[in-house]
């Protein structure tokens, strides 16, 4: 029989890419999702018969936060993240062969807005707000579960950069339209990570089995909003960018029903934990990134 690895939440951008490496290392890949054909969430049999004997367990499931905080989206952002983690911890702990790792995702957005140092693991402070509360209650659901046989690791995930989605395509569509100026004082620091790095980090994770507990999974080289956005320009060869100031975004944000914290909101990440592990970088400057996503994705001009 094939290894297995079980992917919950893995119809997006993060997940179907996983999907298709994992299936490229020849493992059999079962994804849960709210839909079919995949194993929806109500098949509670069906997942724990995927469960069983598994090599790995990720579990990415979320609602957006592409959108407005209102209260409807505030409960389905908070609810798609908890009551998935404790469905899966339940249906876990009754298996007869256990996964042997559970990765559950988390946010870089924990931490507080930072301007002055970098957040690691072991000093970064927990900051307040809304999507802060979200973070703390995804990440107490996954660790109320204590599984004698499944190792538990959380990934506090910055914002990923990948060829065939997520951010990039409204990153690239600014810069091509000569709108890829930076956001509000463009000082607001930007951490990321390349959407293989982040793959390979669960390899790495799944290799060591002292890998456990709360790593950031994040680039080791953030960059202030205004770098970022003068390389993505370069990368795709637009040299002028008209930026955007802060009361203009509350306006953009309006019109595109999301939120000005996904751009205004300083997060600097730094990976320590997996660079004291001694895990190696394939993208570990935007520079590198950028080149690889837009020489070689769907959106270079």
């Amino acid at each position: 029989m094939r290894k297995k690895v079980i992917l919950a939440g893995g119809t997006g951008f993060t997940g179907n890419y996983f999907e298709k490496r994992f299936s490229e290392m020849g493992y059999e890949v079962y994804i849960i999702s709210r839909q079919q054909p995949h194993i929806t969430w109500q098949e509670k049999d069906n997942i724990q018969q995927a469960l069983e004997g598994a090599e790995l367990l990720l579990n990415l499931a979320g609602k957006s936060v592409n959108c407005r905080y209102h209260e409807k989206n505030k409960k389905e952002i908070f609810s798609s993240r908890t009551e998935t983690t404790n469905l899966l911890g339940e249906l876990v702990a009754t298996c007869k062969t256990p996964p042997k790792l559970w990765i559950n995702a988390s946010t870089a957005t924990i931490y507080r807005h930072a301007e002055d140092r970098a957040m690691t693991e072991e000093k970064g402070e927990i900051g307040t707000g809304f999507s802060v509360e979200v973070a703390k209650a995804w990440e107490q659901a996954f660790f109320s579960h204590k599984l004698k046989e499944t190792r538990q690791v959380t990934l506090r995930i910055s914002i990923v950069l990948g060829q065939s989605g997520g951010v990039m395509i409204p990153y690239s569509t600014l810069a091509k339209f000569g709108l890829g100026g930076h956001q509000g004082n463009g000082k607001q620091m930007f951490s990321w990570i390349h959407i293989e790095d982040l793959f390979q980090m669960v390899l790495f994770t799944m290799t060591y089995e002292e890998v456990e507990g709360i790593y950031n999974a994040a680039a080791p080289f953030p960059i202030t909003n205004r770098t970022f956005m003068k390389t993505v320009r370069m990368a795709y060869n637009r040299k002028l960018g008209l930026p955007a100031t802060k009361w203009m975004l509350e306006v953009g944000a309006f019109f595109l029903r999301t939120e000005t914290e996904l751009l205004l909101k300083s997060r600097w990440v730094t990976p320590d934990r997996f660079l004291q592990k001694g895990f190696t970088f394939q993208y570990p400057t935007i520079e590198v990134a950028l080149e690889e996503i837009s020489t070689k994705g769907l959106y270079r001009t």
